[in-house]
């Protein structure tokens, strides 16, 4: 009797420790990114921010109370920012920065996330112009499966070779016919990627209209995705892929699967209205977060920090650093404004 009251009372204490620890709430989003993508004008050049000092970066981001880093795997240059044996590395990088910084981070008790820019990337472009439109500083690659091919191995590879705890996607839109204002001619490979997304012939320019096109985009979008989520999972099952979108109701990606499947979700627009109507999107697991920093005076951190409506979400901000430094530049800039109010937030919080 005495031995299944034990069992009994063990039986209860372990249900109710694991509803204390199901119920407990998830510490709150607080991540920044030195944004090491642009220059003065379009993407920096190679090497621009080589020096940067993953040490200095971390002590940086320390006393910007963040909990999460978020840095470099291949920035929109197309260059690595860590070792690798298949993106080109950053001209001139000492040591191995996104392998250090995750180090360093994970010491001080932070997440490190990496990036890449999908629909973008200068080198990739310049070796293959015929498999690319001709739009530089913008989103301007198809997802062919060439492409596809090269980001599943490059994904994997960060995954193996430094410690992140996952990595942020920007830009995933296919690049064809994006632009309303530019001109497009259909690529060879475009035709290609029509036959094996609907197993049928690409039925020509004239036959394109805007609903075959938003459709053929969603399609490849969908295909990029699972590539994605395929190679990440498959090397490190518990990493988190992180989706920025500057438009959540854009015609790619509206109502998409990836929206639920994704781990966590974040709405670049200043607009916090567009994260509210991404909530009816997202999956169940899925952690929103809302930009607040980056766009200069259109986003507005303490304005957003303060809204009640906005206290189970995320915040993230981003900065282009001075060329000299490589840290944020705090010249009192919408940015440094809202630089200044998310650190007094995070320091309090």
């Amino acid at each position: 009797m005495r031995a299944q009251l034990f069992i009994a009372l063990g039986l209860v204490l372990g249900i109710n420790v694991l509803a204390a620890t199901q119920s407990a709430p998830q510490e709150r989003i607080k991540a920044f990114c030195v944004d090491f993508n642009w220059g003065t004008e379009g993407f920096a050049t190679p090497g621009m921010y080589a020096k940067a000092s993953p040490k200095e970066h971390v002590e940086w981001y320390k006393a910007m109370g963040v909990n999460t880093i978020q840095t470099f795997c291949v920035s929109c240059p197309g260059y690595a920012w860590y070792r690798s044996h298949i993106a080109p590395v950053q001209p001139g990088m000492e040591g191995d920065f996104l392998k250090e910084i995750a180090e360093l981070g994970h010491a001080s008790g932070m997440k490190v996330m990496g990036y890449f820019c999908i629909g973008a990337n200068a080198y990739w472009s310049e070796k293959h112009p015929e498999q690319c439109h001709p739009h530089p500083n913008a989103i301007s690659i198809p997802f062919t499966n060439l492409y596809l091919n090269y980001l599943s191995r490059v994904i994997q590879e960060s995954l193996r070779r430094t410690t992140i705890d996952g990595f942020m996607i920007d830009w995933v839109y296919n690049a064809s016919h994006f632009y309303p204002d530019k001109q497009y001619t259909w690529l060879e490979c475009e035709k290609q990627m029509y036959q094996e997304l609907f197993g049928k012939p690409f039925p020509g320019d004239e036959a394109m209209d805007k609903a075959r096109i938003d459709e053929f985009n969603r399609h490849a979008v969908m295909r990029c995705w699972d590539r994605i989520q395929a190679a990440a999972k498959s090397v490190k099952p518990g990493c988190i892929i992180w989706l920025s979108c500057f438009d959540l109701q854009h015609p790619q990606i509206a109502g998409s699967r990836m929206l639920r499947d994704i781990d966590w979700l974040m709405n670049e627009h200043p607009d916090p209205v567009k994260l509210e109507e991404a909530k009816k999107a997202v999956g169940p697991k899925t952690r929103l977060i809302q930009c607040i920093c980056g766009w200069g005076d259109q986003h507005d951190a303490g304005k957003i920090i303060n809204d009640p409506r906005f206290a189970d979400v995320g915040l993230y901000g981003f900065a282009r650093p001075d060329a000299t430094t490589t840290l944020p530049l705090e010249d009192g800039s919408g940015n440094a404004r809202n630089i200044a109010a998310m650190r007094q937030f995070f320091t309090a919080h």
